[in-house]
């Protein structure tokens, strides 16, 4: 077995596998290969220069973990600037708050350049590449410009827009040629895997050699759609431990005269959680049996809030919970519970449990984990109803979940109702479906599925 050499933007110790994400992924296969995991260190070096940072590497287990520093110039252009000010909006469909300034894109090529640069003397030349997310996907292109040959897969953790979205990034055309450096590019859905194809065969004129290879630039590059999982087993652990057993108790207790809805998110606008929030004033105005009776504890973490647009949607979220719970709230019932702080993982599993109605409602997600952990976390024997955006990338597969719009108020306010009213057969037979899917496609899956696909391309 090669070795997997593994770059994203942060780096995780493949033996804390509950930090969760790529960590759970990829742990085993580092593991197995003593493999190398290359990324930002999330150190900030005021005053350094743009395109030096210091190299650091430790051992972690059989695995190797490597680790450069960016200058405060670096970081505010790379990170801060092109990855998180123009490609995340725009990749979240929204161009609106995109921050088109043309410096930022030359710091986002100076870090790429500078992370191939350091990366390159690590590498073997047996080893398997696989690179994540969108703040690297001109690493490739790089590396190959200093010579590397190895098999380099990519894998974008966002959707991918439509091309007239994806045009509108300034040099997006460099972006976009960059991507045919890698031998396998991997999406979340089906649909951002179309957008793929659609933009490179009318933007790039790249040649279709059949539904996954397309050929431009002197390059055959292979797509493909791989939809990332949780590690099903490790989140069920959690769910019967104590900590998760004693939060399932303690919610269920509190609120046994309720019935619970429940969102959980990072403070994001690509989260759609204001809309949620109207949807639930919504049920109350429209299904008035449910005053007194339903209640949404909506956590929301906190996430960039140095950033004028999170700031934005604090303060509309704010007003939202404050206006719904002086107009219907009681003495003995608050409506709304909102939380603006994290909540440790442990615990999520019992609240998830203690939770008629999971509601997963964002604008526009890659996946969206936490409508699987609300699955998984379920008891088989009255579980609660999944409330799932079709615009996020789960919704593809779990087609078991009750789908709304969520820029449809009234609509998702009806969907809600109909999961509050649903018979429990019912309920029974859309969680045995959906989890047996979730099971299906696991995390585990979903890196094997990606390395064989890598391991095979431009063979």
């Amino acid at each position: 077995m090669s070795r997997l050499v593994v770059v994203s933007n942060r780096v995780a110790d493949p033996r804390k596998v509950a930090a969760g994400g790529l960590a759970v992924a990829l742990a085993e296969t580092l593991n197995e290969t003593g493999g190398l995991w290359f990324g930002w260190s999330g150190n900030i070096v005021e005053g350094g220069t743009p395109g030096e940072g210091e190299l650091h590497t430790q051992q972690a287990g059989p695995a190797t973990l490597a680790t450069v520093d960016l200058s405060r110039e670096d970081h505010d252009s790379y990170y801060q600037g092109y990855s998180n000010g123009v490609l995340w909006p725009v990749f979240h469909y929204r161009v609106d708050l995109a921050d088109f300034d043309a410096g930022y894109i030359a710091g986002y090529r100076r870090v790429n350049q500078m992370f191939a640069r350091k990366l390159l003397p690590l590498l073997k030349d047996s080893d398997t590449i696989w690179v994540h997310d969108y703040h690297l996907i001109p690493l490739a292109a790089e590396l190959r410009a200093m010579g590397c040959r190895q098999k380099i897969g990519f894998f974008l953790h966002t959707p991918l827009p439509p091309p007239l979205l994806l045009a509108t990034i300034p040099q997006q055309d460099w972006l976009m040629r960059a991507l045919f450096a890698y031998d396998l590019v991997g999406f979340q859905s089906e649909v951002d895997l179309s957008h793929f194809a659609r933009y490179v065969e009318t933007e790039a004129g790249a040649q279709p050699l059949d539904r996954h290879r397309f050929r431009a630039f002197g390059s055959t590059l292979e797509a493909r759609a791989f939809p990332i999982g949780i590690d099903v087993d490790e989140f069920a652990a959690l769910t019967h431990a104590q900590e998760a057993r004693d939060t399932y108790a303690s919610t269920r207790e509190e609120y046994k005269r309720r019935r619970l809805l429940m969102g959980v998110d990072r403070l994001d606008y690509s989260k759609g959680i204001p809309h949620r929030v109207r949807a639930f004033r919504e049920l109350l105005a429209q299904y008035p049996e449910n005053r007194h009776s339903a209640t949404l504890i909506q956590i929301a973490s906190p996430s960039r809030e140095s950033v004028d647009a999170y700031a934005d949607i604090r303060r509309e979220l704010e007003h939202l919970c404050g206006s719904i719970n002086g107009d219907y709230g009681d003495l003995d019932w608050m409506p709304v519970r909102y939380i603006h702080r994290t909540i440790a993982r442990k615990r999520l599993p019992g609240l998830y449990r203690a939770t008629q109605v999971g509601l997963v409602t964002p604008l526009r997600d890659g996946m969206n984990l936490v409508a699987k952990e609300f699955i998984v976390a379920q008891d088989p024997a009255d579980p609660g109803v999944l409330v799932l955006s079709r615009f996020a990338g789960a919704a593809e597969r779990l087609k078991e979940a009750l789908l709304v719009n969520p820029y449809d108020t009234h609509g998702t306010a009806q969907v809600i109702q109909q999961a509050l009213q649903m018979p429990r057969e019912e309920r029974q037979q859309r969680h045995q479906k959906l989890l047996q899917r979730v099971r299906d496609e696991d995390v585990h899956w979903w890196r094997r599925s990606f390395l064989q696909a890598l391991a095979a391309a431009g063979g």
